[in-house]
């Protein structure tokens, strides 16, 4: 349910942990790519377009690096004059001291600073420039790529799913992109240039710094291992909490009217519980590795300094040397630590570009026809000859079906749950493909039609009615934009909308919410139907949308509808029999077929299906029909 949202357990947790160097947490758990070199050719393959800048973005690091690492060495200079110059100073009883060494010194460690803050600033910009246009154009291939996926791939995956590859994967590696790559080279350059600095100092002090390696390499690993296994259960914990929250939240009116306020805050507690033993836990553990390490460091530091004091009295080399020395092997530690941290950040990263690539690959609607046929003037007449359809290989749906509706005929389709009502229309509107047969529209096979044609001559209403954010004219006009204003209201007026809409405090202009809960499930149906009325189609598909409103506004919904089918082609899903008696052809399915067709009172005649599913409907306690 979290994921709906957009936003899943991981995304809360990484909210709530603490960050570490370089803007990593340690010991979060990690989504591992199953083919991460794979991935990560084709992820790259998304910056040649910017190779220059990546070129560029590759040099202003290095260059800011470079600048940084000198600093300590143009310090130590100044450290060397200022002692040489007192060592003098006390031996001639004089002050020794070269200031105008020392602030020239000063002012090239100044130069220096400003160098590679300057480069690091042009690294930023144009890092950020190449982050944002890859991320752009890769969610701009998935979103067309939705565009051309089937209506079968959204049905068998849930909407949270995709959302959370949208929003959370593009996140993800966009966040990636611009931050962790350029860290990753400067971290390289930094221990590289680092360690090179050191041994022109002294390779005995640098030997030394390598020997502490070892036992930091094995303190972050048993840590980061034992934190994995508490931040697992504390992401459990967070999805469990957060689900049980969301459920009470929506179903608040149910867990009221039956008394269960004081169960849900049980199992909230429960939740509560185990999420703070568990987050305690991970947060601790994770959160030893950096006081470890900088005992570690501290360590080596006094081995540093012992064996760089011995050298400086035997005149090995100067105090300044040390100084320096110090603050290289800081730097040091600071790169291997990002560097084990961003190893995890790019398996996560190629992991979420994995999901994305995955759906990018997933199979396309048949391609259109290379010479599609236009209906100019369309009548409505629809035939299906022979189809057969399934959604699993193995278990067949529709099979032999065939139907010849006129134009202006009204098609009632009734059948129990899971009979094909909802397939059928799918098919019509080439949602789905058949697997044989076909299916024409005033004779032309509606595969040479081009999709967007084809589905511009139906209008829908269904009984889950969908309207967005906007105005109520915005959603009216939303079938025929380019509708005028007289156009929208009289759409409005043959649906028997206008009257409520005028009593809204804005009328036509009145915005309606998300979920658009701020006018009734009648009127969002009289809405629909003025959609459909504006848009004029030839061909109408109605699902029966009266079962969950008052008798009053049925009356107007049935009204509606009955001026929106006048002159079409009908395609009505009922539920309630009642409301078909009047209809040209009754289809009667199950199992995929129809088993039973005619007239309202020829299928009563019958005494079959039809009988049966309308008897049971209309018939009282003794059985007698009504």
């Amino acid at each position: 349910m979290n994921e709906q949202r957009g936003r899943g357990p991981q995304s809360d947790m990484r909210a709530a942990m603490p960050m570490g160097r370089g803007g990593i947490r340690p010991g979060m758990p990690v989504q591992k790519p199953k083919d991460f070199r794979g991935t990560l050719r084709r992820l790259l393959a998304y910056f040649q377009p910017h190779a220059w800048r990546m070129f560029a973005v590759l040099m202003m690091s290095i260059l800011s690096t470079v600048f940084s690492i000198l600093s300590p060495d143009v310090m130590k200079r100044a450290t060397n004059d200022l002692v040489a110059g007192l060592a003098h100073g006390a031996s001639h009883h004089h002050t020794g001291v070269n200031f105008a060494d020392i602030e020239r010194v000063l002012l090239e460690l100044g130069i220096l600073y400003v160098l590679s803050a300057f480069f690091s600033y042009i690294q930023q910009y144009v890092m950020a420039g190449v982050a944002q246009k890859t991320v752009y154009s890769l969610r701009k291939e998935v979103y067309d790529k939705l565009e051309r996926l089937p209506l079968r791939f959204f049905d068998s995956r849930p909407t949270g799913e995709i959302l959370s590859r949208f929003v959370n994967d593009f996140d993800n590696i966009g966040n990636t992109l611009q931050q962790t790559l350029t860290q990753l080279i400067t971290s390289v350059v930094t221990f590289i240039g680092v360690i090179v600095m050191m041994l022109t100092i002294s390779p005995w002090m640098t030997l030394i710094v390598f020997l502490t390696l070892p036992l930091s390499f094995y303190v972050t690993k048993t840590i980061a291992s034992r934190s994995q296994h508490f931040f697992v259960g504390q992401q459990r914990s967070l999805g469990q909490l957060n689900g049980h929250i969301e459920e009470m939240y929506t179903g608040h009116q149910i867990v009221k009217a039956y008394g269960m306020e004081e169960k849900a805050m049980e199992e909230f507690v429960e939740y509560n519980e185990k999420l703070y033993e568990s987050g305690w836990k991970a947060q601790f553990v994770s959160g030893l590795i950096f006081p470890l390490m900088n005992f570690i460091g501290n360590l080596g530091y006094v081995l540093v300094s012992v064996i760089g004091g011995f050298l400086v009295t035997r005149g090995t080399i100067n105090i300044g040397d040390i100084q320096a020395f110090i603050m290289y092997a800081r730097q040091f530690t600071q790169p291997i630590t990002q560097l084990s941290s961003i190893s995890n950040i790019i398996q996560s990263t190629v992991a979420s570009a994995e999901r994305i690539f995955e759906l990018l690959d997933e199979q396309e609607e048949i391609p259109e026809a290379e010479h599609p046929i236009e209906l100019e003037r369309p009548r409505g007449d629809v035939d299906i000859v022979d189809v057969d359809f399934r959604y699993d290989p193995e278990r067949p749906l529709i099979e032999g079906m065939n139907i010849s509706v006129k134009a202006g005929q009204t098609i009632a389709i009734v059948g129990p749950t899971g009979a094909g009502k909802t397939t059928l229309v799918n098919l019509l509107m080439r949602f789905y493909e058949v697997d044989d047969g076909h299916i024409s529209i005033d004779g032309v096979d509606i595969t040479k039609l081009r999709r967007g044609h084809l589905r511009s001559l139906f209008g829908m209403v269904l009984q889950d009615t969908w309207l967005f954010h906007g105005t109520i004219y915005e959603n009216i006009a939303y079938g025929r934009t380019n509708a005028t204003e007289q156009e929208v209201i009289a759409a409005a007026k043959a649906a028997r909308a206008d009257h409520f809409i005028r009593t809204l405090p804005d009328g036509y202009h009145t915005v309606l919410n998300e979920e658009a809960s701020n006018i009734s499930q009648g009127q969002k149906q009289l809405l629909t139907i003025a959609r459909a009325i504006l848009a004029n189609p030839s061909i109408l598909i109605l699902d029966e949308a009266t079962s969950s409103v008052d008798t009053r506004t049925e009356v107007l919904i049935q009204e509606a509808m009955a001026r929106l089918m006048e002159g079409r082609t009908s395609f009505v899903i009922a539920h309630r029999l009642s409301t078909i008696r009047n209809a040209d052809l009754i289809l009667v399915m199950n199992h995929g077929t129809v088993i039973e067709q005619g007239t309202h009172q020829q299928l009563l005649a019958k005494n079959g299906f039809y009988a049966d599913l309308y008897n049971s409907q209309f018939a009282n306690p003794s059985g007698a029909a009504m």
